[in-house]
């Protein structure tokens, strides 16, 4: 069978099955890709052997991965996760790293081996964490922000590591000076980097924002370019895309390019985990299988206790450091793409990565089942966590990054809007025709809140989330009919918007009016209401439009 074309179909296909069997057992698709990859490898139906598109492709994976993590990454982010995150996330790098390097020694391998495996051992799945979060609506919980917020410094440690690893594939044995010499370079390329995406990007994000498909083209030239350029310095694809995330996090449109990138990363990044499944071996199996099972317990079981020791002495309750600490009771596509990386250098055999990969695929299983029953397990051992509960508890909400106003929704009227907003404050965000991000962003502490998306449904979310945070936001709303505005209005909007009646440059001048005086539309509120009942009287209904004409 030499037809990529067949090869490719029937790769995907398999994909699809095992990804329904995943689902059923509620695990990660994660699992089903790595053994998707196992099952068309070499070992099975050997459906890999002209591999070179998907090699090609899981690279790609990579690097969209690592662009979308960079674009989450705003240089403030330490400022913005709180000090209980920064400190839990340090800490818990430092004691599993340390911990783990003796097992590893302990067990055999060799210290380089042991440094690399005991690194990968520390980073836990932010985008597993995230989804399992989500599914259990946790994600505004203490525990989930706290959790989030030492993910996030586990990825900003993973920056610093990936770029020290990636200086050792400059040149063969990789002499202390060569890689010191890159390393140098990065560091360079980043300080230039850094005043053009505080002051340049942002106004280039703004001009090609215009249109969408412009937008979209200038982030993936914009990933490609950063790439390239630390492949030239002699740096990896892997951190140039990451960087390149980074740096575009600046921009007021980063939700917005992240959103659009991510079915691009979802889809390559199956490869990745396709090309590493089929890449295992098992001749050593015997060998590989008690330390790989030891140093998953070490994950599932140690890597939560040190979270829980850690947010126990700084005064958080043993509800609160259990749930946190499960969050890191597995490896992540980081540790994985780590040793990948490793192998690549000519540090690590082939074979650690499928130790790795073991481990990876054990303990990302084994935390699913944790987090989903974590209220069950909790209550069967409540009476031995106490050990890890001081007296004198300190529950306190962590800060969480806020703008000052944002916009649902960049079409036609979202345009104008965003004119006013840039003469008004630059601390503002624009997400396009992205509804599930009101349920991830703190929109109550913004002062104004705009929505240029006529979907009620989304609308009256936004204003129960407002409500749900007693916050005294100002909401301009859009909507298609008379009646939807109306409802609006009575379910607490401060303005509807009603395109076929007042278009975007009324709302914009209002806006630079008013900005966030609730007063002011209090005023306007009242008129509007009375207009639109005179004119639903009359019949004057606004007639119904494709969603894309808005």
């Amino acid at each position: 069978m030499d037809n990529p074309f067949i090869q490719f179909g029937l790769i995907i296909l398999a994909v699809f099955g095992v990804s329904i069997v995943i689902r059923l057992l509620k695990q990660p698709l994660i699992i089903g890709y790595i053994l998707t990859g196992l099952l068309v490898g070499p070992l099975f139906l050997d459906l890999l052997r002209s591999s070179e598109i998907i090699n090609v492709f899981s690279e790609m994976g990579i690097a969209f991965l690592l662009f979308v993590i960079g674009l989450h990454l705003s240089p403030k982010v330490i400022k913005e996760v709180g000090k209980i995150s920064l400190i839990t996330g340090i800490g818990q790098i430092v004691f599993t790293s340390l911990i783990g390097y003796f097992i590893c020694i302990s067990l055999g391998f060799d210290v380089v081996t042991s440094i690399y495996i005991a690194v990968a051992l520390t980073f836990s799945s932010t985008i597993i964490i995230m989804k399992l979060l989500s599914d259990k609506d946790a994600l505004e919980k203490l525990y989930g922000k706290i959790s989030i917020g030492f993910l996030l410094v586990q990825d900003l440690v993973a920056i610093f590591i990936l770029i020290a690893v990636s200086s050792l594939s400059s040149g063969e044995g990789a002499a202390g000076s060569l890689i010191f010499s890159t390393i140098i370079k990065g560091a360079v390329l980043i300080a230039f980097l850094i005043p053009i995406s505080y002051y340049v990007l942002p106004k280039l994000s703004n001009f090609f924002a215009k249109s969408q498909e412009f937008l979209f083209l200038f982030a993936i030239s914009w990933g490609f370019g950063l790439s390239l350029l630390f492949t030239y310095v002699g740096l990896s694809i892997e951190v140039g895309a990451l960087i390149a995330g980074i740096m575009l996090s600046m921009s007021p449109y980063s939700y917005e390019v992240s959103s659009k990138l991510k079915p691009l990363r979802d889809f390559f990044i199956i490869f990745f985990f396709i090309i590493l499944g089929s890449q295992m071996t098992f001749g050593d199996i015997n060998n590989m299988i008690v330390p790989a099972i030891i140093l998953s317990l070490f994950i599932l079981i140690g890597n939560p206790i040190i979270v829980m020791l850690l947010m126990g002495l700084l005064g958080y309750s043993k509800k609160t450091g259990f749930m946190a600490g499960l969050t890191v009771a597995q490896i992540s596509e980081f540790s994985l793409i780590l040793i990948a990386l490793g192998v690549k250098t000519g540090s690590l055999s082939p074979e650690i990565l499928s130790f790795v990969t073991i481990i990876g695929l054990i303990t990302i299983a084994g935390s699913t089942y944790l987090i989903i029953y974590s209220d069950a397990i909790f209550n069967k051992i409540l009476g031995f966590l106490t050990v890890f509960e001081r007296k004198k508890l300190k529950e306190k909400e962590i800060p969480r990054k806020s703008y000052d106003y944002i916009l649902f929704g960049y079409n036609r009227i979202g345009f104008s809007v965003i004119k006013s907003f840039s003469k008004i404050t630059k601390n503002f965000l624009v997400v396009d025709y992205n509804p599930d991000v009101v349920r991830d962003l703190e929109i109550g502490k913004a002062s104004l809140i705009v929505s240029t998306i006529p979907e009620k449904e989304t609308n009256q979310l936004i204003l129960k989330v407002i409500k749900r945070g007693k916050s005294k936001s100002v909401a301009i709303l859009t909507a298609r009919q008379i009646e939807d505005a109306i409802e609006l209005y009575h379910s607490g909007a401060d303005y509807v918007i009603l395109p076929h009646f007042l278009g975007g440059e009324y709302t914009s001048k209002l806006i630079e009016t008013a900005k966030d005086n609730k007063n002011v539309y209090e005023k306007e509120k009242v008129n509007e209401l009375k207009i639109l009942k005179e004119r639903l009287k009359k019949g004057q209904k606004h007639p119904k439009v494709e969603k894309d004409k808005l």
